[in-house]
């Protein structure tokens, strides 16, 4: 079918054994997740020495190239397995420390609306696009949450709830590419037109953190723009990251419609989304010592980069030649979207 993904999941397509013992349980995930936690270490002493460049991005690009210069060991596939899900949902729970309600609400009503706007403009457009385009249904969600809200972050949240028995895994794996691309592009790409448009500092930070992908990706771009724009984009940026929960209460809503007729009923949200919730509560109830942000904010980013290794693992360049051209597209137009909707009501809250 025209826009499937194909990439190879990196989860283990071998039997297992019907009764496992705990102790053989966790000997069979230990070298795939050693390995997934090694090079998220590695990845982040390297962003460090590479200023602009987010550890995230290091991590799924050491994933791609092992995946496509050797055979994985099968030993690996259920630790990767476990990486891609589970420690991936860790990291979004710890997301939640890096956002304060208070910051938020210091944006002003205009700018949260576009924040709004941002979010279900694009996911509602980019959905539009992907069916114009004949790319399959899961991929374009995927591909609309990820662009629209968090990256991929958001594409693994919403591949939790609208696919939980991982049977269309493949479409994460490319969802996560295309985000990673894109993304990547948008870092050059914001800084360069926001100069060309001459925007003021202020107007072109909030730009970046209304349109990039990544919160690591919007870093890297408010950085380039420098001074108080790297402050709002981070803080725009964290206002589209709080999208993610309603977003997938909606989404978990119209999967306990379509499973009502079989019995299955997903919770209304995700345990993670809710733990997510909780972590943004605490940061902006409770008066956190420094280090405590600190060592969660290094948490943070070593899970999901080592789910980021992990599924960059699944992405072979064959499987996504085989996609072929329509998925590419429509992950090029719906960044252009979100760009653009971005734009336009950045211009307007000014």
């Amino acid at each position: 079918m025209p826009g499937t993904a194909t990439a190879v999941p990196p989860s283990p397509s071998t039997p297992r054994p019907s009764s496992p013992s705990g102790g053989a349980r966790r000997s069979s995930v230990l070298p795939g997740l050693l390995l997934s936690l090694l090079v998220a270490a590695g990845s982040i002493l390297l962003s460090r020495a590479l200023p602009g460049i987010s550890a995230l991005v290091i991590a799924i690009v050491v994933g791609i190239v092992l995946a496509n210069v050797s055979a994985l060991p099968a030993a690996l596939l259920p630790g990767l397995s476990v990486a891609a899900k589970k420690l991936l949902r860790a990291g979004i729970v710890l997301l939640g420390l890096q956002v304060v309600l208070g910051d938020l609400l210091a944006l002003g009503a205009p700018m949260l609306l576009v924040v709004v706007a941002v979010v279900g403009g694009g996911i509602l457009g980019t959905i539009a696009l992907g069916r114009a385009l004949g790319v399959d249904r899961g991929l374009t969600l995927l591909v609309a949450c990820g662009f629209s809200i968090c990256g991929a972050a958001a594409v693994a949240a919403a591949a939790g709830v609208t696919d939980p028995e991982d049977e269309r895994e493949e479409s994460t794996v490319t969802a996560v590419a295309l985000v990673v691309l894109c993304g990547t592009l948008m870092i050059a790409l914001v800084p360069a037109v926001a100069a060309l448009l001459q925007l003021p500092p202020e107007a072109a930070g909030a730009w970046a953190g209304a349109s990039i992908h990544e919160v690591a990706q919007v870093v890297a771009a408010g950085g380039a723009l420098g001074g108080a724009a790297l402050t709002l984009a981070v803080i725009v940026k964290l206002a589209r990251v709080v999208m993610l929960a309603p977003v997938m209460a909606v989404l978990s809503l119209q999967q306990r419609r379509r499973g009502a007729a079989d019995g299955k009923r997903p919770p209304l949200v995700p345990l993670f989304v809710l733990d997510f919730l909780v972590m943004v509560l605490l940061r902006s109830l409770v008066p956190l010592p420094a280090v405590v942000l600190g060592t969660g904010s290094l948490l943070q980013t070593g899970l999901l980069s080592a789910a980021m290794f992990a599924l960059g693992t699944g992405v072979t360049v064959r499987g996504l030649l085989q996609v072929g051209p329509r998925p590419f597209a429509l992950a090029a137009l719906s960044t252009a979207l979100v760009a653009a909707i971005a734009l336009g009501g950045v211009l307007l809250a000014s």
